[in-house]
């Protein structure tokens, strides 16, 4: 737990400020499709105000939104959003619109995954060097 927590962006979408799928995902060291899948299997932990899943409109603003800050950056601070950009082969792109989860939502993942640092991010009880990135809600 002691290397630095991950980037991640703050959104607000549907008036709520919200965190992607993706992006909570690196914050407790796991894929997205695994917290895709227990968000799945655990769904009466999550009500709406908790995580939703983007509507397909709200998924193309989004990708097309990051997609303009992508082309505004020069050369070798080219940054490219995990949702925006397709890599080619095979299972390298979305598949399904991401799903956007709340301040309550990020915290309750900690208490579905399993990995080290979501266990340990549970049991800190919101520490503030370990919570600097949610904490900005």
């Amino acid at each position: 737990m002691k290397d630095k927590a991950p980037d991640i962006r703050i959104l607000t979408i549907r008036d709520q400020k919200v965190v992607l799928d993706s992006d909570l995902a690196r914050v407790y060291s796991v894929t997205t499709k695994r917290l895709n899948e227990q968000l799945r299997r655990n769904r009466k932990r999550f009500p709406q105000d908790f995580a939703f899943q983007l509507s397909a409109e709200e998924y193309e603003s989004l990708r097309s939104q990051f997609a303009t800050l992508d082309k505004g950056t020069s050369g070798s601070e080219l940054k490219r959003s995990q949702t925006a950009t397709l890599k080619p082969g095979r299972g390298q792109h979305r598949k399904y619109r991401p799903w956007a989860f709340t301040e309550h939502g990020a915290l309750q993942a900690a208490n579905i995954l399993r990995s080290e640092r979501a266990i340990a991010m549970n049991t800190t009880c919101g520490d503030a060097v370990e919570w600097t990135a949610l904490v900005a809600w």
